[in-house]
């Protein structure tokens, strides 16, 4: 099982090369929170980023359309982005397990860990990353240079 208090570069960067679809699960019209922003950014960077949130199913946000549940999404998802409470995340990972085929990726935003949950989904073989966000990381990595 991973170490989830630290993470390697290597991990963090393999991560963030490999994966292309990413659904942002509560993805926000609000500009001012968190998830508008790194869904933007994500966006520019030449991810898919499928937005999903019950209250805006159906509409578009920065384009794209919105989805209700990980399981209306018609494509497949390479990693499944958290911006929820803690508290979401078990109920959050059932309905990743249920997603055919299934995310190779889990990843909490800051603030957002648990760890039972992340030992179901590792168990299921995905790989859980907790407590950061992927758009700092790609920053901090230097991800355009590479």
């Amino acid at each position: 099982m991973q170490d989830h208090n630290h993470y390697s570069d290597s991990l963090i960067r393999s991560i963030l090369s490999s994966v292309r679809s990413i659904a942002l699960v509560g993805a926000s019209a609000k500009e001012q929170r968190p998830s508008h922003t790194v869904m933007q950014f994500l966006l520019a960077k030449g991810y898919q980023v499928i937005p999903v949130n019950p209250g805006l199913a159906g509409k578009e946000l920065l384009g794209q359309k919105v989805y209700a549940h990980l399981a209306d999404i018609p494509v497949p998802i390479d990693m499944v982005d958290v911006f929820r409470n803690s508290f979401a995340v078990p109920d959050l990972v059932g309905e990743v397990l249920a997603v055919k085929p299934l995310p190779k990726v889990i990843w909490m935003q800051l603030g957002v860990r648990h760890e039972a949950a992340a030992v179901r989904a590792e168990a299921a073989g995905i790989t859980v990353i907790m407590d950061r966000c992927p758009a700092i990381e790609y920053a901090l990595l230097g991800m355009d240079e590479s």
